[in-house]
């Protein structure tokens, strides 16, 4: 039969993939798949043959990918509780089928879904490891979690207890803060919203209450610092006028009726001793 007349019949968008079957297949169902095979390779033998890009190319590319539809939004399928949203799984399986219908050499003989499945699937891998993250993190620390993954549970079965981190460090030939970089950026794949309730907790705060804000006077702790000797090295009186100043926030005329003397003369007092602790801070 013309393979040309064949393509331009509706394809029944099936697979010869058999998820877990409940059962061994009838001898319909076994006629069925190996129908489907040769369908399905007859056509991938066609698109080989035709020159990309024209018409007659792009429809039978299209019959393909149609025909495999199902067998990607299976492979999604196995991604699905993983926290990502299955029609975007499902595009980006999707994109591992085209790109095994474009990347598929027929002359090999193997079996089209033998090459497109590991196509999808590390599709899907890489979808999670770059675009799943929300917060992003280098891809040499994605991948040096997955090992550390892989490696505690084989030294918690030789072990006989949850490794350590110079053990997991030991065993993937790397250093120990690179270890710690790479459990710590577990946290990073999904973020906590700081509008997220504070467990146990009626006064309904927020973990964005519990963010400290900046704190203006460590600015000038070192200054603080610094005049503290100084004021040690004032009169008591002076002391006192700056202490009523600039900690209690009195004026010069509060200040004279305190310490009982004039407000011209708390003016010279406190004028003299600010010129020396401004000339003991720039000496």
């Amino acid at each position: 039969m013309d393979g040309r007349a064949r393509y331009g019949q509706p394809v029944a968008a099936s697979t010869s993939i058999v998820v877990a079957p409940a059962a061994a297949p009838s001898d319909e169902q076994a006629r069925r798949s190996t129908a489907a095979d040769a369908e399905a390779h007859e056509l991938l033998t066609l698109l080989a043959d035709l020159p990309a890009g024209g018409a007659e190319h792009t429809l039978v590319r299209e019959r393909l990918i149609e025909r495999f539809l199902p067998l990607a939004e299976y492979l999604a399928g196995r991604f699905r509780h993983r926290g990502e949203p299955f029609d975007d799984l499902f595009q980006v399986a999707n994109l591992g089928l085209i790109k095994s219908v474009d990347g598929y050499d027929v002359s090999r003989g193997a079996a089209f879904a033998s090459y497109a499945i590991p196509m999808i699937l590390g599709e899907l891998k890489r979808h999670f490891r770059d675009k799943g993250w929300d917060v992003r993190v280098p891809r040499r620390v994605q991948e040096l979690r997955v090992e550390i993954s892989k490696a505690t549970g084989h030294l918690a079965q030789r072990l006989g207890r949850s490794p350590t981190v110079a053990d997991l460090a030991e065993y993937l030939g790397v250093r120990e803060e690179y270890i710690v970089e790479g459990l710590d950026s577990a946290h990073a794949y999904r973020a906590v919203s700081l509008q997220t309730p504070i467990p146990g907790n009626e006064s309904d705060r927020h973990l964005a209450d519990l963010v400290g804000d900046v704190d203006h006077q460590l600015e000038s702790v070192e200054d603080r610092e610094a005049l503290r000797p100084l004021i040690a090295k004032l009169s008591r009186r002076e002391q006192r006028i700056i202490a009523l100043r600039f900690f209690g926030n009195m004026t010069q005329t509060q200040i004279a009726a305190e310490i009982g003397v004039s407000q011209m003369h708390v003016s010279r007092l406190l004028s003299q001793a600010l010129s020396a602790l401004r000339s003991g801070l720039l000496a």
